[in-house]
């Protein structure tokens, strides 16, 4: 971590501010999975000192035209190994966008559902935020909160399809969002092309008792998929919890809950609204909510 705190403060924000949701068209050429010199990497020309709008070549994110590689359907997924914690992107707690985030200590025990998104062109072959390059035809992802590098199995909740893959970097900065899938990964759970999905991402741990954690089961044939909901606050006084539920009614954006739980040993009132039909349609009352004055949702997934 000393390294990192010597480094340039627009350099650090870079670094932390890679990813966000993405659409996807490649520039031509032929790649292969795990090749570490496509013609087109950007390694040489990687200035990490600019800023973020102008380190990449392009504004825009894509993602390769037509139908996707056929190794990526059959390519062998990451091996969870022990890996020494990296000098870079590890810093804790770090602030991107007025958000503050802490680095959990592993990947252990960390299972959450949340929505996905992925990245592409824009961004192969920079630098990820522990200083590796990103390779989109690689099973790699990008996190807000777990350690780089580490390992996670993630799961598309309307398929059951899953990929595990190495966390080398950080985000997804987009509100909403759990994880920042490369576009390989995507492409073997089933989030591309759509551009999101709803996933569980469950931390691997090589050095825990007990192995990995299970796979989720199987998804049946015409279940239903988990609802989206936004979470506005969780609340010790009641009068609070209504005052910010009724401000919610009013606007009418979707049903509005206020669920008594119990956190660390404390009653709150939990003041939830959804569930809401789709990721799209999450970001646009998420927005809605943030320009009434009220705090910025967290997404549950149920």
């Amino acid at each position: 971590m000393r390294l990192a705190r010597l480094l340039p403060l627009a350099l650090l924000v870079t670094l932390l501010a890679a990813c966000g949701g993405r659409h996807a068209t490649r520039p031509s050429g032929t790649t292969r999975a795990g090749s570490a010199h496509h013609g087109w990497f950007h390694r040489d020309r990687d200035n990490t000192s600019l800023p973020q709008d102008r380190r990449y070549g392009t504004q825009a994110d894509s993602t390769p035209a037509g139908p996707p590689p056929a190794f990526i359907y059959t390519m062998p997924e990451p091996v969870p190994k022990a890996e020494p914690r990296s000098p870079y992107g590890n810093r804790s707690p770090y602030t991107v966008n007025g958000q503050t985030y802490s680095v959990l200590p592993s990947a252990r025990g960390y299972d959450e559902r949340g929505i996905a998104s992925y990245y592409g062109n824009k961004f192969h072959g920079y630098k990820t935020s522990n200083f590796e390059a990103y390779d989109m035809y690689q099973f790699s992802a990008a996190s807000k909160v777990l350690p780089l590098p580490s390992y996670a199995r993630v799961t598309n909740l309307a398929n059951g399809k899953s990929v595990i893959v190495r966390v080398n970097d950080r985000g997804p900065f987009h509100a909403n969002r759990v994880i920042d899938l490369s576009y390989a990964a995507a492409v073997r759970i089933g989030i591309w092309p759509k551009g999101s999905g709803l996933v569980e991402v469950q931390g691997l741990d090589p050095a825990a008792p007990g192995g990995e954690p299970p796979p989720l089961p199987p998804v049946s044939k015409g279940a239903n998929l988990p609802g989206i909901y936004l979470q506005v606050g969780a609340f010790s006084d009641a009068t609070n919890a209504e005052r910010v539920a009724a401000q919610l009614r009013r606007a009418n954006f979707a049903p509005v809950q206020v669920e008594q739980v119990q956190i660390n040993g404390r009653t709150m009132r939990r003041v939830r609204l959804g569930p809401l039909n789709d990721v799209d349609t999450a970001d646009d009352v998420t927005t809605r909510i943030e320009n009434m004055g009220l705090p910025r949702p967290q997404v549950a997934v149920d």
